[in-house]
């Protein structure tokens, strides 16, 4: 189905996207970004995605990564926080996307038609 492939294409495909803007907030730890994904944008990270697109961005330097000692006798976390490069990359795939969804829906005329 056309709808099905475009919302894997919008999610997981560009992935990327949605963990630079959630570390855009503050630094988050996998799980919890694999969390507030499903929560705020309401669809699934698959966990090896995750990990491939965390380990990519990393590897560019998009994001670091600091090992932080819980307390309380839980294990260590790994926390991701977003670099200047990935602020950088952010704004441009947003400013990507506004200006494909510009292009693409366009203003509607008067009678309801889509201006070219």
């Amino acid at each position: 189905m056309p709808l099905e492939r475009l919302k894997t294409k919008m999610t997981k495909e560009v992935m990327w996207l949605y963990v630079l803007r959630l570390l855009m907030e503050r630094p988050m730890y996998a799980y919890e970004i694999k969390r507030q994904i499903r929560n705020r944008f309401e669809w699934d990270a698959a966990t090896v995605t995750s990990y491939v697109v965390f380990y990519n961005l990393k590897k560019e330097g998009y994001v670091t990564t600091e090992w932080v000692e819980s307390k309380e006798g839980r294990p260590n976390r790994k926390y991701y926080a977003i670099t200047d490069r990935g602020r950088e990359l952010f704004n441009k795939g947003r400013e990507f996307m506004e200006e494909m969804i510009e292009s693409l829906f366009g203003e509607v005329d008067d009678e309801g038609y889509l201006e070219k």
